[in-house]
């Protein structure tokens, strides 16, 4: 039975699948030929197969043998996952954190990340993209460690902590006509064309619900899951957006895109890091999620601060020297 193989005939098994010499892999693993062909005989005496066969002067595994690498390998990588999860219970020299995201939070969350490795600089932080409904399944399945995100509903089994406001806006071409009027009610936009996100979206869900509220639906021209294709229609022209303010605020510093003085607006939720509720996080995470309470909102603002910048650096005159006269 496989199951009474040990993982050090395991060790060597896989050794010999992949160098496909008996030599090598007593080389590697400091141990005699004979050793090796005793292990090697130790596992195909619990398995009942022979593992490899001789054809002319080389080794080749047989079906019974390649059939077991496959999960000899997945045997040995959960057990160096797990060793280096205990590793990582000693401090936070290294490890992986898995972080999911909705991809409207990929315009602020990789600099917080840049900002959380320069103090951790041996952690490994994975990232995973998605809306809200993806990006829910995966923290559910244990794909992922941790997930950024909008508020989560309510009967998720997940905790959620809040760590930042988060404004969402309608912005518009920067010449569109309504960026002239100082005060907009919402029943001004009910004939405009809008490029709306995919159903699955907190903010198509977001905007379902501050539509209904207001008595009528967007009339959408198109539906993108991309932020970055949405900016690029309305600057285009192609009609209006509501949006997190978060993903524009480089078009809006750059005068590429305007905001719409809508009563009610912006409309405020926040931003969340979320974790499953059944599963104790390791100190690596837990470290990444206290440090994105902590200093979120302030890398938020440090971006904010960053765009202004740039856009206005942008629209300095170039000042001609003595010799360009």
């Amino acid at each position: 039975m496989v199951r009474n193989v040990t993982i050090r005939q395991l060790q060597v098994f896989v050794e010999a699948a992949e160098r496909l010499s008996l030599a090598r892999v007593a080389e590697q693993l400091h141990l005699t030929p004979s050793a090796v062909s005793f292990q090697i005989k130790q596992i195909e005496a619990q398995t009942g197969f022979a593992l490899f066969e001789r054809v002319g002067r080389k080794v080749t595994l047989t079906d019974a043998g390649a059939l077991l690498l496959g999960y000899a390998r997945l045997v040995l990588r959960s057990l160096q996952d797990a060793d280096q999860a205990m590793t990582d219970l000693k401090g936070l020299t290294g490890g992986r954190v898995r972080l999911g995201l909705v991809s409207t939070s990929k315009y602020i969350v990789p600099h917080m990340i840049a900002r959380f490795r320069s103090a951790f600089p041996g952690v490994t932080v994975q990232l995973s993209e998605g809306n809200r409904s993806r990006v829910l399944g995966m923290l559910t399945g244990g794909a992922i460690d941790l997930a950024i995100m909008g508020q989560p509903p309510e009967d998720a089994d997940v905790i959620a902590e809040r760590f930042a406001p988060h404004p969402s806006v309608i912005i518009a071409q920067a010449d569109h006509r309504l960026g002239r009027e100082a005060r907009l009610p919402p029943a001004e936009l009910e004939h405009e064309p809008f490029v709306v996100r995919e159903d699955g979206s907190g903010t198509k869900a977001m905007a379902d619900q501050f539509f209904e509220n207001v008595g009528f639906a967007p009339r959408a021209v198109m539906t993108s899951s991309s932020n970055e294709m949405i900016k690029q229609a309305v600057i285009a022209g192609m009609g209006l957006a509501l949006i997190s303010q978060h993903t524009v605020s480089l078009e809006l510093a750059l005068g590429l895109l305007i905001t719409l003085p809508v009563e009610g607006f912006p409309l405020m939720r926040s931003w969340y890091i979320v974790q499953r509720r059944t599963l104790p996080l390791l100190p690596v995470q837990a470290r990444l999620r206290s440090f994105l309470i902590e200093v979120g909102q302030n890398v938020i603002e440090d971006i904010s601060r960053d765009h202004t910048r740039i856009a206005t650096a942008g629209r300095r005159p170039i000042r001609k020297s003595g010799n360009d006269a």
